[in-house]
């Protein structure tokens, strides 16, 4: 029997899955005519990694084992098979971009990791956090999942088990207010406001299907109605 990882490995590989860092690789475009220095703070499967290797040096820290084992392997980035305690050990200034996505739901200590993302980041530097959204939780577990009691448990703010520990939906509001003036929020998106409402999964493996939807979603999540109930929302911020 395949392990809740082993399926995540799956599907992320499946369209629904794919889309999900296409429309991501359309939201982080910058130049590739100078080498940036580029950490992947819980880089999983290391796809983002493998994606900006190839133009920029990119150092992937993953400690999950079982994600590490499946990642894409790639000689295109570095893997270092820790975490947290690896930040305290980089010097200050040290890399011009952080990715830092769908980590912080499920740590405790998300004050202490945000410090070290913000001390390891260069000035001028940024950092790119994606995150969960309430309301787009709450959309799909209503409508995808049929599941409206655990919609209200969200409603409600009650914990939420997933293969990774209880998932904490946090705020936009946390991240701005712990940063304060250190740092500027420069860009907001939303990602899956609706690819993940459907369970028509046939219609995904088709090109129209794919690439309709994926201008759609990278267009809506510039649009700050659909960022409110998109799934994830995507938080860019600028190191001063």
């Amino acid at each position: 029997m395949s392990t809740p990882i082993e399926n995540y490995r799956k599907m992320v590989e499946q369209p629904w899955g794919k889309i999900f860092y296409d429309v991501i690789f359309n939201q982080l475009k910058f130049s590739n005519d100078k080498r940036l220095k580029i950490l992947d703070f819980g880089a999983g499967f290391c796809i983002t990694a493998i994606h900006y290797g190839k133009n920029h040096d990119v150092t992937a820290l993953e400690p999950n084992e079982e994600m590490y084992k499946l990642r894409f392997e790639s000689d295109d980035y570095n893997l270092i098979t820790r975490g947290f305690e690896y930040l305290k050990t980089v010097a200050d200034n040290t890399y011009d971009f952080i990715f830092c996505h769908n980590v912080l739901e499920y740590v405790e200590n998300k004050d202490e990791i945000l410090g070290e993302l913000k001390r390891v980041l260069k000035p001028g530097g940024r950092l790119s956090i994606i995150k969960h959204n309430l309301y787009g939780r709450v959309y799909g577990c209503a409508v995808l999942t049929d599941n409206p009691k655990a919609a209200l448990d969200l409603l409600d703010e009650k914990p939420e088990d997933s293969m990774f520990g209880n998932r904490d939906v946090y705020t936009n509001e946390y991240l701005t207010d712990f940063f304060g003036n250190e740092m500027t929020l420069s860009e907001l998106y939303g990602i899956r406001a609706f690819y993940g409402l459907s369970s028509n999964n046939e219609i995904k493996y088709t090109d129209e299907w794919y690439n309709s939807m994926l201008e759609l979603e990278t267009r809506v999540g510039t649009i700050d109605d659909f960022k409110k109930v998109s799934f994830f929302n995507h938080l860019i911020f600028t190191k001063n």
